[in-house]
């Protein structure tokens, strides 16, 4: 089996490509990021975004290549994430992958979004034991899913409206704070109050037994977002500093209370942070407490193993190879693809 994986990620805004060795050990991970193009945008634009991943792949793949010390020759198998993500954003790094397979007469690995960012701990901290409850937040997603083995997955509850993500670039927007949201809202947030206002935290209550089994572990930010929007609105005067605090605070407390009931529903013996939104200050300090005090292993992965990679993608592909074998050449980009789960 390969163990020299070239991984690829054009599921979003970044162009990344990387190359890993057994899942474990990175060899180079280049990322081009195409926030400054969106910005102007107020958010990602697909038609932008895979124009952009047309033009910067090949110099990406050739500097990964170069800082790995590598010949394209000497790679074992080509992964690449095949979904969920922008259709047209997918398929420029779905096609290059493959192209790249049959040149070099490799096996061709398809990997989940999703799926990748589990493994992104893995890569920093490859012994952590499981079963993991991994706290997954992006842009698009927000679930909290129990690893009990590498590619057994359960999904213990998901956002049932908008994502993390998407809530903290939809309130950025409204306060004028520019794209990308989280990060403006994290930064604003240390000169403001988080108590000043009491946002709604939705699912969220004392007693998680006295809460409908598919809404235990479930998330819902659409009416924070609103109560913000709104209280803002009747007041535009108020202090933009103790809004973003006062919101970051009811999502994190949201995140943090759902995680905290699921170590202790699952039993798991460890919990992992990933995703986009797993770079937040705030969440990774009030993980950590909430690990601690649960008497589980905490992990929180650098902020470069949060955000989109391809380090991870070569990862889960590795895994997945290992697990499943290629994946046909037929295999297409498929931007709704779901996270592979236990039956």
């Amino acid at each position: 089996m390969g163990d020299l994986v070239l991984g690829i990620e054009t599921s979003c805004d970044e162009t990344a490509v990387a190359v890993v060795e057994r899942a474990t050990v990175v060899r180079s991970s280049v990322v081009s990021s195409q926030i400054d193009q969106h910005a102007q945008f107020g958010g990602v634009v697909p038609e932008v975004a895979g124009r952009a991943h047309v033009q910067e792949l090949v110099p990406v793949l050739a500097e990964a290549l170069a800082t790995a010390g590598i010949e394209g020759s000497e790679v074992e198998a080509v992964a690449a994430t095949t979904g969920p993500g922008l259709v047209g954003s997918l398929l420029v790094g779905v096609s290059a992958a493959k192209a790249l397979s049959l040149a070099w007469g490799v096996p061709f690995v398809s990997v989940n979004h999703l799926e990748a960012h589990l493994y992104a701990s893995f890569l920093e901290e490859p012994d952590l034991k499981m079963p993991l409850v991994v706290l997954l937040v992006s842009g698009g997603h927000t679930m909290l899913v129990l690893m009990d083995g590498h590619g057994r997955y359960r999904m213990l509850g998901s956002t049932l409206d908008d994502a993390a993500g998407e809530a903290y670039d939809k309130v950025a927007r409204y306060l004028g704070l520019g794209y990308p949201g989280g990060p403006a809202i994290d930064a604003l947030s240390a000169d403001g109050d988080p108590e000043a206002f009491d946002y709604p935290r939705a699912l969220v209550q004392e007693n998680p037994d006295t809460l409908p089994d598919d809404r235990r572990f479930a998330f819902s930010f659409s009416g924070l977002k609103t109560a913000v929007v709104n209280h803002v609105r009747a007041e535009p005067d108020v202090s933009t500093a103790d809004v973003a605090a006062s919101f970051q605070a009811a999502v994190v407390d949201a995140l943090i209370t759902k995680t905290g009931w699921a170590i202790e529903a699952t039993g798991a013996v460890g919990a992992c942070l990933g995703g986009g939104v797993a770079a937040n200050s705030l969440l990774r300090e009030r993980f950590a407490i909430l690990c601690e005090e649960s008497g589980v292993r905490a992990f929180v992965p650098s902020r470069a193993m949060c955000t989109d990679n391809a380090a991870m993608v070569a990862a889960a592909g590795w895994w997945r190879l290992k697990s499943d074998g290629p994946s046909p050449l037929d295999t297409g980009a498929d931007p709704n693809l779901p996270l592979p789960l236990l039956n």
